[in-house]
């Protein structure tokens, strides 16, 4: 790490989110939010107008921007790096782009062992604009920590193999079964690019990272320890030694927790399948907890959401350390004033004792 890295300085070193990423409980409970940056905000809104989502992810004032921007607003532990789990294909040169109401598209899907062979190489050199948006958005939050973000491998190679976004995701599961190897050997490819993308955020000045598995949960245990998990842990072992705290969530992923954790994460991200407290129970009570407030309750009445965080910080108090998050990103419709009165009823909630 670069000895003029933020993680030195005392300010994040003693954040409220890095203390509770090593198992700590700070004197208030972190908060920060999954797609706390989006179009939920109107400052969000203006900043991207006129510019595709990969466009405004790889103009490092932009991205910048965008990062900073519920930092500003809602006084978040944390600023998460606004990116997209697309970005560092397109780095590399897959040919890739959004289309309005579908998601990312790729033009040639990667369905055979000569398409996997045949997947480019991300450069240094390509992830200049990744370094230089970070650097922009560290010169500006001396006090709080950025957390740097990646798709995890079978959620990136889920997109690779489909082509386009498919919840289903059959020819992926045909893949992995059908041909083990070449599974791997993309899985591989993936790994790769991941530890490229998330080491040049942590080396840029990022103080933690996110491995995020969107689409895991639909694998049993055996799939994901046999199929995924090696890559996985490859990335996240990678990062670990970095020395950065490692968090690793996807959704509906209760049954793969444990697994997920001994890939090598730090601190465990919970859907909304598990309550904390149960997450705990399962991981033993010796891994740190993020969430998990259900985003659907985010456009209830304000009643609803004060008993929602109410009962996830009283679930968050059986984990060693606990870090306020939605189960999943905020959604598109959410009322930023709804965030801001999570973000105070946290802060101003009584700091739990450890593992209490």
């Amino acid at each position: 790490m670069p000895a003029d890295h933020p993680s030195h300085s005392g300010a994040i070193a003693d954040s409220a989110l890095l203390s509770a990423c090593r198992g700590e409980r700070p004197a208030r409970t972190p908060v920060w939010f999954m797609r706390q940056a989006g179009r939920s905000l109107p400052e969000y809104r203006a900043a991207r107008e006129g510019t595709t989502m990969l466009e405004s992810c790889l103009d490092p004032a932009l991205a910048a921007e965008l990062t900073l921007q519920p930092v500003r607003r809602y006084g978040v532990d944390a600023a998460i790096f606004y990116s997209d789990i697309m970005v560092p294909l397109k780095l590399a040169g897959v040919d890739v782009e959004f289309e309005p109401g579908v998601g990312p598209v790729l033009a040639h899907p990667v369905r055979s062992r000569d398409d996997i062979a045949a997947l480019p190489t991300l450069t240094d050199e390509a992830l200049a604009p990744i370094r230089e948006a970070i650097g922009r958005v560290t010169a500006q939050l001396p006090d709080v920590p950025l957390i740097g973000f990646a798709g995890a491998p079978f959620t990136v190679a889920s997109y690779l193999v489909e082509g386009r976004p498919n919840r289903t995701h059959p020819r992926t599961h045909a893949l992995m079964h059908d041909d083990p190897q070449a599974w791997e050997a993309l899985l591989e490819w993936v790994a790769e690019v991941d530890i490229a993308f998330l080491r040049a955020q942590v080396l840029a000045g990022a103080s933690a990272v996110q491995l995020f598995d969107s689409w895991v949960g639909e694998l049993s245990l055996a799939d994901y320890l046999v199929h995924v998990q090696p890559a996985s842990g490859r990335v996240l072992r990678a990062l670990g030694e970095l020395g950065v705290p490692r968090i690793h969530f996807g959704t509906g992923t209760g049954h793969l927790l444990v697994a997920m954790r001994d890939a090598g994460a730090d601190v465990m991200g919970v859907g909304a399948d598990l309550t904390l407290d149960a997450a705990n129970e399962l991981l033993g009570g010796r891994t740190p907890l993020q969430g998990n407030i259900d985003p659907a309750v985010l456009a209830g009445p304000p009643e609803a959401v004060d008993a929602a965080v109410a009962a996830v910080l009283a679930a968050g108090r059986a984990a060693p350390a606990h870090i306020v998050n939605l189960a999943h990103g905020v959604p598109k419709d959410t009322n930023p004033d709804v965030l801001a009165h999570i973000v105070d009823l946290v802060h101003e909630a009584p700091a739990a004792a450890k593992g209490h």
